[in-house]
């Protein structure tokens, strides 16, 4: 069994930067596809990115495009998300998630989710 840590949630004004860290335990990380899950409140959990089992695919939602970037570490067993040029609506807590399928993402496991508050 998997267990994921987030860190570096927080507070953050428009048009700043953020850098989530999920740092995993257990057998199985190096065989799973990872992602970033993000749930608002009075909203359901929406996919926000994903990187394949050698970090060399990555994937995003529109919305966080050009903005958020993906990225892992096999040996460190950790997936991180850069989050630059940040607007209000990414005010949410971020999940990090494992065993991530496409093309309508979910996820077999999860940690425990970090806050981001982004002011305007």
């Amino acid at each position: 069994q998997v267990q994921l840590l987030e860190s570096g949630g927080g507070l953050v004004q428009a048009g700043g930067s953020l850098r989530l860290s999920c740092a995993a335990s257990g057998r199985t990380f190096s065989s799973d596809a990872m992602g970033w899950f993000r749930q608002a409140p009075g909203k359901e959990r929406e996919f926000v990115a994903g990187v394949n089992l050698s970090g060399g695919t990555t994937y995003y939602a529109d919305s966080v495009k050009g903005r958020f970037t993906i990225s892992r570490d096999n040996a460190k067993r950790t997936v991180d998300l850069q989050m630059n040029s940040l607007k209000p609506e990414d005010t949410a807590v971020y999940y990090c998630a494992g065993r991530v399928s496409w093309p309508a993402p979910r996820a077999e496991y999860w940690g425990q989710g970090t806050q981001v508050t982004v002011s305007s």
